[in-house]
């Protein structure tokens, strides 16, 4: 395939001061190359690019992500893909937030991009991020259609009692306050793999997905369609994360106001940044907590114990909202690697027929599997997710559509 990109699908995912990337066959699901470029802006930027076999790095200044993706185009063309003259059949790229407006895949115009920058007062962290990323391809990639995934979309149709804050009605319509979703486009995803494990159609398959990673969420799936998920009007609430808290009494942080002089900012610092696993231990990474956890650590042990009661809350919650489980699936860094996590969490509900197979959970496999005893009531389930082939198959649908 030298030379040639084909049909493929480039997928980026733009913060900050990063960018990750996949070129993805959406046929297959096979990853022609990928990377991640690191703290752009900043004089120590770096890039990891991998192609099949080969490694190509880059260490220096990068100045924005303009010039991020123009070192990455490089890296293509000496690995042998010409992304600028072989015609790509897509860009796809991952939009944080779709507000009520958008809420399927969407062909990238400039009125698109306005709509999405539009919406950075609901996703200031990552809206503006991923416009960046969006003007920077379309400036180096005229020519090639560029599509919109967005992460609330599957959560767009959540029941009006579960999407509803109970605030004032008039100030919630006025400022678009509802609970959008967050990780919509791994939940979709993951729910769909659930039921291919499970040889069931979709629609016969009730399931609680478990989205475990630095952010974390959970979704309750019936039938194919959420009726309910952890995060809100922003991905702060829910499970308990690296640097988030997820649920938190609102008067906290009026107190905070008040008595600590904190201002918007501060909150804001507090709430993304210093909450979670690291405000509880110092640290965000769970292999860190672990280790820390082995050697006696107690501000280690509570930090994974308010995490393990978070996610068990919302397990009871979800098991009688769907009425009936079928399947309760992890995914996501921590979700697919921390047998540790999994157990704990369906700790003593055999009574319930979840259960977890030690032998199983250990093992050491990538693919999709089944960790449950077998005879066991409700299928327990880790499933990888892939956000990136879920972004490229539906920017393939919409350019050729």
């Amino acid at each position: 395939m030298s030379g040639q990109a084909n049909d493929l699908v480039l997928v980026l995912n733009s913060g900050s001061s990063s960018i990750k990337y996949q070129l993805v066959d959406p046929n297959s699901g096979a990853v022609a190359a990928s990377g991640l470029v690191e703290r752009i802006g900043e004089s120590n930027g770096a890039i990891e690019h991998r192609a099949g076999d080969r490694v190509v790095e880059h260490e220096g200044p990068i100045a924005d992500h303009k010039a991020g993706l123009q070192l990455v185009f490089e890296m293509f063309a000496e690995t042998g893909y010409d992304l600028a003259g072989a015609g790509l059949r897509a860009v796809g790229h991952r939009v944080v937030h779709g507000g009520e407006v958008f809420y399927q895949p969407t062909l990238i115009t400039d009125e698109v991009v306005a709509a999405i920058s539009a919406l950075s007062e609901l996703a200031p962290l990552h809206n503006p991020a991923n416009v960046t990323g969006i003007e920077s391809t379309r400036e180096l990639l005229p020519g090639v259609p560029q599509v919109a995934v967005f992460d609330t979309a599957f959560f767009h149709g959540l029941p009006e009692a579960a999407k509803t804050y109970a605030i004032d009605a008039e100030v919630a319509a006025r400022y678009g306050i509802r609970r959008y979703g967050f990780h919509g486009t791994s939940h979709e995803y993951v729910s769909g793999r659930v039921a291919e494990v499970l040889d069931r159609a979709p629609a016969e398959v009730n399931q609680i997905v478990f989205h475990l990673g630095n952010g974390a969420s959970a979704s309750a799936v019936r039938g194919g369609a959420p009726i309910d998920t952890t995060m809100g009007l922003t991905p702060l609430e829910g499970l308990v994360m690296g640097t988030r808290g997820g649920d938190i009494d609102p008067g906290i942080l009026l107190h905070l106001m008040r008595s600590a002089d904190l201002d918007v900012d501060g909150v804001d610092q507090l709430l993304n940044r210093d909450s979670g696993i690291k405000g509880l231990s110092g640290v965000n990474d769970f292999r860190e907590l672990q280790r820390l956890i082995d050697n006696g650590d107690a501000a280690a042990r509570l930090a994974y114990d308010v995490y393990i009661h978070r996610l068990r809350r919302y397990l009871g919650a979800y098991l009688v909202a769907l009425g009936r489980v079928d399947a309760i699936v992890f995914t996501a860094g921590v979700g697919e690697n921390s047998p540790q996590v999994r157990a704990d969490a369906l700790a003593g509900l055999a009574g319930f027929g979840i259960e977890v197979d030690p032998a199983r959970n250990t093992a050491k496999d990538r693919a999709a599997r089944r960790i449950s005893p077998d005879g066991a009531g409700v299928a327990v389930l880790v499933v990888p997710t892939n956000e990136e082939l879920a972004i490229a198959r539906a920017a393939h649908r919409v350019v050729t559509a």
